[in-house]
C-alpha cells in the first residue's frame, strides 16, 4: 500500500492500446474478451453517452486530465490463475510486497488481484464454493454467468449516469463478480486489491456483488500504483445489491500515487431489512471524487457510512456519501472525518435525501474536519434534502486545527513535534481506523506517522 512502492517495471504486454478512445478501440477490446453482443453493445451505447457529456462542474479541477493521452486497455503476459504460485515471478513479486498471498491465507476466503488491466490471480476456498457462493473475475462471470450479469451489470449505475460512468461503461476491465446464495454467511472476508502498474494507464475495474435474501459477505477492496511523472487514471465502478434482510459490509483503502486521478463511482441498492455499511479511507491520489452510495429502496433498510481522508502536499481530495431513502422506516448514519496537512485540500461533499414516501426516516450526519496547518485547507458541503414531515434528522459539523497548547502539552513530555501531530491525527481518526480490516489500519496508522514524522516534525 506504500507510496514507495519498489517496482522494476519488466513485465511484458500482450495487448497494449495506443492513446485515445474511439469506436474501434472499443470493438477491439470486446474482442479481445470474447464478449458477447449486448455487452460489446452496452459498451458502444456507452461511448457515445461519454461523447456527448460534459465534465463535471464541482469536485476537483480535471483541466489537465486529458483522457486521449490515456492508455486505456493493457493485458499483461499472464493468463489468470488459481494457483498463486502460477503466477509469473514479478507480477507475483509486487503483490507478495503488499502482503497478499499472506493475508489470504491467515484472515480471508478468497483473493482476486488484478495487474493493470486484467486479473491475474482468483482463489476461493472450497468450503464456499461448496456452499454456491460465486468469486470470479468480470470478465469470466460473463461467460459462465451471462444472464445473471446481465440482469444487474450497470443498473445500479447506468451509463448515462455521468460522463466517467460512461468512460467506465466504454472501457471497463477486469474486477470481481461475487454472488452469495439466500442465507448464507461467508465467515471470512473476501478481497480484491488492484495494481496499476504503467505510466499514463487507466484501471477501469468493475465489481459487481450481489447478496441474496439473508446472506451475509464482508468484501474488501485494496488498491496501490507506483508513482510517474505523468497522470494515470483510475475509473472504477462497484455495484452493490443487497437483497431481503441479507448484510453487506464493504471495506475498502486506496492508496494511488500522486499522479493519480481517482475518479470512482461506487453505489448500493438496499432492499427490505437489508443493511449496507460502507468504510472509506482515502488516502493517496492527486485528485480523487468518491462519493459512496446507498438507495435505502425497501422497508427498514439501513445504510451506515464511515469514511476517513487524508490530504497532503498537491492533494486535493473530495470525498463523501450519497444516501437516498425512498422506502419508510429505513435509517442511516454517516460519519465523515478528514485531516488536511501540508498545503492539502480536504472537502467534504454528502447528499442525504428523504423521498415523500419515506415516512418514519431516521437519520444523522456528523462531519469532522481537522487541519494541521495554516496552509492547509477543509470544506464541508453536506446537503440535506426532506420531503415530508415525518423524518427524524439530526446533522453535525465540524472544522477545526490542532491547538498549540495540545502539542505543546505532549511536547513537554519528551514527545517531538511530528510525533505529537502524529498522535493526535491518530486519535482523531481512530473511530473510523478501527473498522477497516487489521492489517489496513496498521497501514493507515503507519502511513500517518510517516507523513507527519518526516514532513511535519
Amino acid at each position: 500500500m506504500s507510496e514507495k512502492l519498489s517496482f522494476d517495471g519488466k513485465v511484458n504486454y500482450v495487448v497494449k492500446s495506443k492513446p485515445g478512445l474511439d469506436k474501434k478501440l472499443i470493438e477491439e477490446i470486446s474482442f479481445n474478451k470474447d464478449e458477447p453482443v449486448w455487452m460489446r453493445e452496452l459498451r458502444l451505447k456507452s461511448l457515445d453517452f461519454f461523447l456527448k457529456r460534459s465534465n463535471p462542474v464541482f469536485g476537483v479541477d480535471i483541466s489537465k486530465l486529458d483522457v486521449n493521452e490515456i492508455i486505456p486497455y493493457l493485458k499483461p503476459d499472464a493468463e489468470k490463475s488459481g494457483s498463486w504460485e502460477e503466477v509469473p515471478e514479478n507480477i507475483k513479486e509486487t503483490f507478495e510486497k503488499l502482503g497478499i498471498p499472506d493475508a489470504e491465507r491467515k484472515v480471508l476466503a478468497g483473493v482476486g488481484a488484478q495487474y493493470d488491466s486484467e486479473v491475474v490471480y482468483q482463489h476461493i476456498k472450497d468450503q464456499l464454493s461448496r456452499l454456491g457462493v460465486i468469486f470470479l473475475d468480470m470478465e469470466s462471470a460473463v461467460k459462465e454467468y451471462p444472464e445473471l450479469v446481465k440482469k444487474y451489470f450497470m443498473r445500479a449505475v447506468p451509463p448515462n449516469d455521468h460522463k466517467f460512468a460512461a468512460l467506465h461503461g466504454a472501457i471497463w476491465s477486469g474486477g470481481s463478480f461475487v454472488y452469495v446464495p439466500k442465507d448464507v454467511e461467508v465467515p471470512m472476508p473476501l478481497q480484491a486489491y488492484f495494481m496499476m502498474a504503467s505510466p499514463g494507464m487507466g484501471q477501469f475495474e468493475h465489481t459487481l456483488i450481489i447478496v441474496d435474501k439473508g446472506a451475509k459477505l464482508h468484501f474488501i477492496e485494496g488498491c496501490s500504483a507506483p508513482k510517474y511523472s505523468v497522470i494515470n487514471l483510475h475509473s472504477g465502478m462497484v455495484e452493490i445489491y443487497v437483497d431481503e434482510g441479507a448484510s453487506m459490509k464493504y471495506s475498502t483503502v486506496q492508496n494511488w500515487s500522486k499522479n493519480t486521478y481517482n475518479l470512482n463511482t461506487k453505489r448500493a441498492l438496499v432492499e427490505k431489512d437489508a443493511t449496507m455499511v460502507w468504510v472509506s479511507g482515502s488516502i493517496g491520489s492527486a485528485k480523487t471524487m468518491l462519493y459512496p452510495t446507498s438507495v435505502l429502496k425497501g422497508k427498514g433498510a439501513r445504510a451506515e457510512h464511515m469514511n476517513i481522508t487524508y490530504a497532503g502536499n498537491d492533494q486535493h481530495m473530495d470525498t463523501g456519501s450519497k444516501i437516498i431513502h425512498v422506502a419508510p422506516y429505513t435509517s442511516s448514519k454517516v460519519d465523515a472525518r478528514s485531516i488536511s496537512s501540508d498545503g492539502g485540500w480536504a472537502f467534504y461533499r454528502g447528499l442525504l435525501k428523504v423521498l415523500p414516501t419515506a415516512h418514519h426516516v431516521k437519520s444523522t450526519v456528523e462531519c469532522s474536519a481537522l487541519m494541521v496547518d495554516d496552509a492547509s485547507a477543509s470544506d464541508t458541503v453536506p446537503i440535506i434534502e426532506v420531503m415530508n414531515n415525518e423524518a427524524d434528522i439530526g446533522h453535525e459539523a465540524r472544522i477545526g486545527k490542532i491547538k498549540e497548547s495540545q502539542i505543546y502539552y505532549l511536547m513537554s513530555r519528551g514527545i517531538s513535534e511530528g510525533d505529537a501531530k502524529a498522535l493526535i491525527v491518530r486519535g482523531f481518526m481512530e473511530p473510523i481506523v478501527k473498522q477497516l480490516p487489521l492489517e489496513y489500519a496498521i497501514e493507515f496508522n503507519r502511513l500517518v506517522n510517516m507523513k507527519f514524522t518526516s514532513d511535519l516534525g
